[in-house]
């Protein structure tokens, strides 16, 4: 049983190890990931901003991905170059508090906006004849911000459940700071800390990909019934999205899974490398998958960089 809590004022993240002078090749490699994300999602938010061709709902869920990404981000990519450099590795706890916002509404935000890009691709091929009348801009505005709000609201009140509690020690087996192992530090009673962790999880997660399930399902049967020219359009705007939903999927999944089972017989850097995964790549996978899938993004980016 654990004993002798207390109200911890900083954490210490035991993931990281000495890598010598190599730790300066990492910053390196880190910091050019993050300068590519920052320049390939501002390029294109610019883009779809100053092109009024491409001020169609499409476009405009894409363009709260992409600054979704530039938000996740900023939300990792800082403080991880910061612990890379540093001999110790402890982080105050308001930080880690505001990390675990940032990148868990990040998550929420990013399956939220998949599964509203998969409704708005469900009324654009199923119901093409009233998909202006059903997707109006101001239908397309209440979503992006139902979006994030819903999103913002949730893990708020996840912050405002682990924030009090009374812990029996600081040390966080990660990179970078997570709800759950700082749940399992605690000496109190966790059990409403647990269930509202599963429903978000399932509000996040399931409940988003059973709604993209249902919609894809649909398309589906419409382009197995219908004409060539309706699963060349089903093709060419559903693949960059399905690519997306996958990727992003499989490391969340991981995520999930690492964070809630003992995982010891995975080694130390394959396990850092998956647990990074979802909130390093992602955010320039999203930009060059549609960006070079998407043939409206492409022309335009096309016409600015010859500009």
């Amino acid at each position: 049983m654990k004993t002798n809590s207390t109200q911890v004022s900083s954490f210490t993240l035991s993931a990281y190890f000495d890598t010598g002078l190599l730790k300066y090749l990492y910053f390196m490699i880190v910091m050019c990931l993050y300068i590519l994300i920052v320049c390939a999602n501002v390029f294109l938010i610019v883009v779809i901003c100053m092109n009024r061709s491409l001020h169609e709902p499409m476009y405009m869920f894409l363009c709260s991905l992409f600054v979704n990404e530039l938000y996740g981000s900023s939300g990792l990519f800082p403080f991880l170059l910061t612990q890379i450099l540093s001999d110790i590795h402890t982080v105050p706890a308001s930080l880690c508090f505001l990390q675990i916002f940032c990148l868990y509404s990040y998550v929420c935000v990013q399956f939220s906006t998949l599964a509203v890009m998969s409704y708005d691709r469900y009324l654009a091929i199923c119901s093409p004849l009233q998909y202006n009348t059903h997707m109006t801009f101001k239908k397309v505005v209440l979503l992006i911000a139902v979006t994030w709000l819903y999103s913002f609201l949730i893990i708020v009140i996840l912050i405002l459940l682990i924030a009090p509690l009374q812990l029996c020690g600081n040390t966080i087996h990660k990179v970078y700071c997570v709800n759950y192992s700082i749940v399992k530090l605690s000496c109190s009673d966790t059990r409403v800390n647990n269930i509202y962790g599963l429903i978000v999880t399932f509000l996040t997660v399931f409940g988003p990909l059973s709604l993209i399930l249902y919609t894809y399902m649909r398309i589906l049967k419409v382009c197995f019934s219908g004409s060539k020219q309706t699963r060349q359009k089903a093709v060419s705007t559903c693949t960059p999205h399905i690519a997306s939903l996958i990727n992003f999927s499989f490391g969340v999944c991981f995520e999930i899974l690492q964070s809630r089972f003992d995982m010891k017989g995975v080694h130390s850097v394959l396990h850092i490398v998956l647990s990074l995964y979802f909130l390093t790549c992602q955010p320039l996978f999203n930009p060059v998958m549609y960006g070079l899938n998407m043939s409206n993004i492409r022309v335009m980016c096309k016409r600015m960089l010859l500009l």
